[in-house]
């Protein structure tokens, strides 16, 4: 069980409850802050004052005042015109972590709403009531208010969710939990769709299996350098020391480990050849670079999963409700931007090695397409293709979103972020490189076949046993579509790199 207060969620506990379906509750002190600032607002209400999306319209018709006997109908007509997402449905994870990030926000006691609406939220993650949420039609500002508002129909029991594995009407799966639909309240709706939470819930997902891809990135690299004869010097530390960067001593320092001990780099010493490619020699450069980027990515969303991002903001200690911009995806389109072209680079690189390994004319000492009947049998030739396209259609979905905008609401939002199309976009970015770097180690183990009876390091033999537990070595073609996605499980299940660690320590 997981207790949220708004300031202290952290990365893992957002992917056990997103993957694992951990239970979350309430921390005492946040249902106290809760309360305080709705009694703030109710006590503003009754004053008459007027406050923006409570007392009038969103939006260019923030300048139309609602009369107090229609505060709940303009609640329900906020959610209802605000949902009008487009495109394929998130995943559950996805929408689960939209959902924990939503009640986090609201937590932190700025937003003036009522403590049932928080735990009636609560209620749905816990019991696994999943509203369906279309992935398009967010500008990233103010925030992701389509796919918040799909969110907010379940809690008024409209729309439709998933539930027990089943599509069905929110209001039938309400009824069969015993959960009550919620009558909005002044602030509320607004408080519910004005926020970051899809952007974010991408985002910190995609940090999380990055982190997991840069470690097979570095166990690919590793196993491709030495099976095409490379050398280890572009790892010593020396070099690490006189340009110190953190991702790259990091990378070369993996690369170091994982190749230590092997006996086909042991075979090749005193060779004539003087530099390798520099998909080998600059991996810890390339691999380092994506390294820095991805902590700078995981910064930004460990600060945005603990943040209040709607709009107007209640401050009852200062006696202030102030109207600004949280909302603003701005911070995090950078960031998931910047995530996808990092991720861009692993892939390229990976694409590069992998070229190098089914290129007879390249590693003469392998067969061509690392099969031994080549004419007959294409091998590993169509594997090549397939990371090259990937690599090819990465560069276009790494055109950076955020520097695009456009403006809405008759120009009364005038500048939005496109975060949430970096987002999705970072998202099959990160599909893409894990495939790719799949076929890499697909290959490097198929291209150790070639080396026997020399092996290789301890860890790299370790990580070649793991693959063959699943995925045998390729005599004969076959359909190669179904090892790749084999191979994507094994490195997401992280299997590979446990095996890997029992022989050289924890992979940074």
């Amino acid at each position: 069980m997981i207790t949220l207060d708004g300031k202290s969620l952290n990365l893992d506990q957002l992917v056990s409850v997103a993957r694992k379906g951990e239970k979350v509750r309430l921390a005492p002190e946040a249902r106290k802050n809760i309360n305080k600032s709705r009694k703030f607002i109710e006590k503003k209400l009754a004053s008459r004052e007027t406050i923006y999306g409570v007392t009038t319209g969103f939006g260019e018709l923030s300048n139309v005042s609602i009369p107090m006997d229609k505060t709940r109908e303009l609640q329900a007509n906020l959610i209802r015109s605000h949902a009008a997402g487009v495109g394929e449905f998130l995943d559950a994870e996805s929408v689960r972590t939209m959902m924990l990030l939503r009640i986090n926000s609201l937590a932190a006691g700025y937003s003036g709403i009522r403590p049932v609406l928080v735990e009636t939220l609560i209620r749905l993650l816990n019991e696994d009531i999943l509203p369906q949420v279309p992935g398009q039609g967010s500008l990233g500002a103010s925030g992701d208010l389509a796919q918040l508002a799909h969110i907010a129909l379940a809690l008024i029991g409209e729309g439709s969710v998933q539930c027990q594995g089943k599509i069905r009407t929110a209001k039938a799966a309400l009824k069969q939990a015993g959960i009550r639909p919620l009558e909005l309240e002044a602030k509320e709706g607004l408080s519910l769709i004005n926020g970051t939470q899809m952007m974010a819930a991408l985002g910190a997902l995609s940090v999380h299996d990055t982190q997991n891809l840069a470690r097979h990135a570095d166990i690919a690299a590793a196993f491709s350098t030495d099976v095409l004869k490379g050398s280890m010097d572009h790892t010593d530390p020396l070099i690490h020391q006189l340009r110190p960067f953190q991702g790259q001593a990091t990378s070369a320092n993996n690369i170091r480990k994982l190749m230590k001990g092997s006996a086909i780099w042991t075979s090749h010493q005193g060779c004539e050849k003087v530099q390798d490619a520099y998909s080998l020699r600059c991996a810890p450069q390339v691999h380092g670079a994506s390294r820095d980027a991805l902590d700078y990515v995981a910064k930004v969303m460990k600060t945005e999963m603990n943040a209040v991002t709607d709009n107007p903001l209640v401050f009852p200690d200062e006696d202030k409700i102030l109207n600004a911009g949280n909302f603003h995806g701005q911070p995090l389109a950078f960031a998931l931007d910047f995530l996808g072209i990092a991720l861009a680079e692993l892939a390229n690189i990976s694409e590069r090695r992998i070229a190098r390994l089914v290129d007879h004319k390249l590693s003469e000492w392998l067969p061509s397409f690392l099969t031994q009947k080549g004419g007959l049998q294409s091998g590993f030739m169509m594997a090549q293709y397939t990371a090259a396209s990937l690599v090819s259609e990465n560069k276009v979905l790494a055109h950076p979103a955020s520097v695009d905008s456009i403006p809405t609401s008759a120009n009364q939002e005038d500048h939005v972020s496109m975060g949430a199309t970096a987002a999705r976009h970072a998202r099959m970015i990160l599909q893409n490189s894990s495939k790719v770097i799949a076929i890499e180690l697909l290959s490097a183990a198929q291209a150790l076949e070639f080396h026997r009876p020399l092996k290789t390091s301890k860890a790299l033999e370790a990580a070649y046993a793991q693959i063959r537990k699943v995925i045998p070595r390729l005599t004969k073609d076959r359909v190669l579509h179904k090892d790749i996605e084999e191979m994507v499980k094994l490195m997401e299940n992280g299997k590979v790199v446990e095996r890997v660690e029992k022989v050289v320590g924890k992979l940074k």
